[in-house]
Parts: structure tokens; sequence; C-alpha cells
């Protein structure tokens, strides 16, 4: 059984024992435990909504695991695991809520076995490793992966899905590639504005840039250094 959102990329039940969730990750995010924890939620909501949570009987759920697919640029170890409970303020006597996540690095020369494993993603980390070669050798963007997709077609690899959605695939990555620099760029321009007393007009700017592409309170506030209260009224303004 097959459960998509637009929450996150993908989850499924697996012999009835386990709701998978993964997500591809160009950045590391510490607040992945975090918002998997929301997703689960929302998953197990979807599972029982024929059952009342009231009933003396207990309601059977199928056990979670969580895991990322990283493929950044930044060095990553082949695995590691994020713990919900490095988020915690303060240690609890009894740590009662806990929940980890797999991220393992699906980078093209970096986890071979993993890849190895799967020609899928094998094929997909070959791609993304031709892009950024020839980003490196200074072509732009769209002309790196329009260069990528022709060389994958004539070795063979991915051949039939990119005969089929290359322009989607342009499309997407190109997306994808300039977000993730305009977020950088906000990230840097907001840690200099947050040093600077005087300055939170600006640091509202950025704020509001970041808002609008989707990025948590969290995240806003630890670059800007605005409060939580300010972020909360920012969004009821973009919302109006």
């Amino acid at each position: 059984m097959l459960y998509k959102d637009r929450i996150n990329d993908i989850s499924f039940l697996l012999d009835g024992k386990f709701v998978v969730l993964m997500e591809h990750q160009s950045t590391i995010n510490q607040n992945m435990p975090l918002r998997m924890l929301m997703y689960i939620g929302r998953l197990y909501e979807k599972m029982t909504t024929s059952y009342s949570i009231y009933q003396k009987r207990q309601i059977p759920l199928p056990a979670p695991e969580f895991l990322v697919l990283y493929n950044g640029k930044e060095p990553s170890p082949k695995e590691q695991i994020l713990h919900l409970s490095d988020a915690f303020k303060e240690t609890p006597h009894e740590n009662t809520l806990e929940l980890t996540i797999k991220v393992i690095n699906i980078k093209y020369g970096q986890n071979d076995v993993i890849l190895k494993k799967s020609i899928a993603l094998h094929q997909y980390g070959f791609f993304i490793y031709t892009v950024e070669q020839y980003l490196c050798e200074g072509l732009l963007l769209a002309d790196a992966i329009h260069q990528a997709i022709q060389d994958c077609k004539s070795q063979g690899i991915m051949q039939d899905f990119l005969e089929q959605h290359a322009s989607e695939v342009e499309n997407m990555l190109i997306h994808e590639w300039n977000l993730e620099e305009q977020l950088q760029a906000f990230k840097q321009e907001g840690r200099q504005e947050g040093r600077r007393e005087g300055r939170e007009a600006e640091r509202i700017e950025v704020a509001k840039k970041l808002i609008m592409n989707g990025q948590s309170d969290t995240f806003i506030a630890e670059i800007t250094n605005l409060t939580m209260e300010q972020l909360k009224i920012l969004r009821k303004e973009l919302t109006v």
C-alpha cells in the first residue's frame, strides 16, 4: 500500500509491517526528526479513521522506519543517525519520546556499496555527478543539465525515463539548483544583517523571502535573529 502526500516524498507499507518515509535532500536538515514526527502522526491519523481511539482494544499500527537519501555538495558520512532528542532544550530524566532517522549518502563515488544495490540509485547518482562535472567546467546550469541528459541517454543510463521526461527533468533541476543557491545567499545575508544593530528592516526583508520559499520559523529565526512572535506577524501579513 502506497501513501503519497505533499509533505514528504514517499511512504508505504511493506508486508503490513513498516511505514517507510523517504526524503531526498541536497542539504542535511537537522530538523528532519521533528518533520518526520509530524509526518507519521498524520499518517497514523489517516490509517485509523475507521477505528475509535477511545476503544478498549489496542489499535494495531505498523512500525515506522525513517530514511533520508542525501545527495548534496557538502561532505557527509556514508550513513548517520539523527535523533529527535538532540533538539530537546533539556535532557529529560526519562526519555519518553524519541525518533531516529537514518541518513544515507547516495552521492556518486562516495557510497558505492549502497549505490550498487540499486541500479536506479546508481544511475541517478551518476547523472547528478555528470551535471556537477559540467558545472565545474564552466557550463551554465541549463547547458550542464542538457548535456548530462544527452550523455546519459547515449550511454543507456536512465535512457527510457529521460527519453520521455527530459524537459521535466531539466525544469525540475534548474528550479532546485537555483532555489538552493538562493537559500544560501539568503542565509549568508541574514547572518550578516543579524550582526548589525539597528538593521531590523533589512532582516525582516530577508525573513519574508525565506517565508515565501517555505522555510521554517526555527530556521529563519536562527539566521535573522527575529523572534518567533515577529515571524508569526510576518506570516499573517504575507497571507493577507
